[in-house]
């Protein structure tokens, strides 16, 4: 991902709009791009802080607050991940199992 495209996912991301691929290439992004980090610490301060003070609430920690929010992001990719790899797992033992059934089915059609 180049930095134009994380620059232009910084406020869907502060959002909670982004899809599975686009948040785990925007992390992997913004993790290894100081300027991107930069970026988006920016947004997420004006963003949150201005909602902290409609809201009257809230520990003014921004700092901490967008360290929480890309730890969840990070949870949310290896969970992803992890569901991911058990779906194909699971799929695959589906498949082995229908194959050795039909195998099973015709040895005793073919030798009675």
């Amino acid at each position: 991902m180049e930095c134009r495209e994380a620059e232009r996912l910084v406020m869907p991301y502060i959002q909670d709009q982004l899809s599975g691929q686009e948040l785990e290439d925007f992390l992997e992004h913004v993790e290894g791009c100081p300027g991107c980090q930069e970026e988006l610490e920016i947004y997420f301060t004006v963003e949150v802080g201005l909602k902290q003070l409609e809201e009257e609430s809230g520990s003014y920690n921004i700092k901490g607050e967008m360290e929480a929010s890309l730890e969840a992001s990070r949870q949310k990719v290896r969970l992803a991940r992890l569901f991911k790899i058990v779906y194909y797992a699971v799929d695959t033992l589906t498949a082995l199992g229908i194959a050795s059934t039909i195998l099973l089915q015709l040895r005793i059609w073919i030798f009675p």
